[in-house]
């Protein structure tokens, strides 16, 4: 069989498959799943566009990962075969791991973190390959002598980010998020085994950072997205309460499984839970959500009715907490309309924070090449308009008083 394909791909036009155990790991039904899991969760109910899947941003990844291979060779990198392979599969893989809906019920069905499930499924499909991708995990992992391999494909300008900007921009037509990655890749160098920034790309990496702020307020933490993605979760953790508490509902097997039991990251990751993991996508969730809006349980059904339907809670987004009195006055409200009792609460309102991580000074910071050779982090370069830190924004979460329930 001819494995050397060319994917059509909106975004970059044609990717041409570079090695045939990438083909072979496209075609590994753990990858094939990621066609059925949502790259930017619900982020459709405010951009339609925004429905495609972790199945093209890993082959989107892929593709940029041996461009940057191609420009760092070029410049005198060595870089062997085996190792351009490895880390081709490395970031081809590293979001295999994800959950239905990506990160909007990451730690709601399960408490791992995706990055944690990636690593377990990577090493599952190692064993079925007899060690074929071993380097690719030591890679992914950190644990090869090459770091700025690894800075790759897990950084602060790596090839994941730089393709999830590009592609969910391009789907959500969000222009301001739009980054120019060819110029980026091509400025990319590696000094002393780290990877750098040349200095002639200093303002495409300020115009990345800018554009990744951007999208996270723009897109990921929109009050329509958020409010959509915190109804979904909390229309899982009643499904959990109930079930906990006999009752038998209408969901599929893969998706019973899991609310039934709790996965942690202390759980064993090697169990038969990972199989019923492989058939785990969003269609077991969006079925569900179809058949929670007939079931006799207010709750359940409002909060599925409010997904299905599009009747989306109301979120307050402001830089202060909210006052106690406040909180009190539209508790009033909600329990004087729709005569909720206390427990209720648990499921129908959040106070919470949301954090947006633009750049972290204190990870891996991008750092900019020099003519001269020196070496600098971009945040100590006063005239690049860099936003460290944490950003918090504290959230509110209830139904709208003017609709019913």
């Amino acid at each position: 069989m001819n494995k050397k394909k060319i994917i059509n791909d909106p975004v970059y036009g044609f990717i041409t498959i570079p090695y045939t155990i990438i083909f072979d790991l496209i075609e590994h039904p753990a990858f094939q799943r990621l066609r059925r899991i949502r790259q930017t969760g619900l982020s459709d109910f405010v951009y339609p566009g925004a429905l495609h899947t972790r199945f093209h941003h890993a082959l989107g990844a892929m593709h940029l990962m041996k461009q940057a291979i191609d420009v760092l060779r070029a410049k005198g990198t060595e870089i062997t075969e085996e190792e351009a392979e490895a880390v081709c599969v490395a970031i081809l893989l590293h979001d295999i791991g994800h959950g239905p809906f990506s990160h909007a019920l990451e730690h709601t069905l399960l408490d791992v973190n995706h990055e944690t499930l990636s690593m377990v499924i990577m090493e599952r499909i190692n064993g079925e390959m007899n060690g074929k991708i071993s380097l690719a995990i030591q890679i992914f992992k950190n644990d090869y002598h090459k770091t700025f391999l690894h800075h790759l494909v897990s950084s602060q300008l790596d090839m994941d980010r730089m393709d999830y900007l590009n592609r969910d921009s391009f789907f959500t037509g969000v222009a301001e998020g739009k980054i120019g990655y060819d110029r980026i890749i091509k400025m990319l160098a590696v000094k002393d085994d780290q990877l750098v920034v040349e200095e002639k790309g200093i303002y495409s990496i300020e115009k990345f950072l800018m554009a990744r702020r951007i999208m996270y307020w723009q897109v990921y933490l929109h009050k329509a997205v958020l409010s959509a993605e915190h109804m979904l979760i909390q229309t899982l953790k009643r499904a959990r309460f109930l079930t906990e508490n006999g009752h038998d509902l209408p969901v599929s097997s893969q998706l019973k499984f899991f609310l039934k039991r709790h996965v942690t990251e202390n759980s064993n990751l090697q169990t038969d839970w990972l199989n019923c993991y492989f058939e785990l996508d969003d269609v077991d969730i969006l079925m569900a959500l179809k058949q929670f809006v007939h079931y006799p349980d207010r709750i359940l059904q409002s909060l599925a009715k409010g997904i299905i339907f599009r009747k989306l809670f109301r979120v307050e987004l402001q830089n202060d907490p909210f006052s106690e009195e406040y909180l009190g006055q539209i508790k009033t409200q909600l329990i004087q309309q729709f005569q909720f009792d206390e427990e209720d609460f648990e499921y129908l309102f959040k106070n919470d924070i949301e954090r947006n991580h633009t750049y972290d000074v204190n990870y891996d910071e991008i750092k900019i090449l020099f003519k001269t050779g020196i070496v600098v982090p971009i945040s100590k370069l006063l005239d690049i308009n860099v936003r460290p830190g944490v950003v918090e924004k504290h959230f509110l979460f209830y139904p709208k008083l003017n609709q019913t329930l």
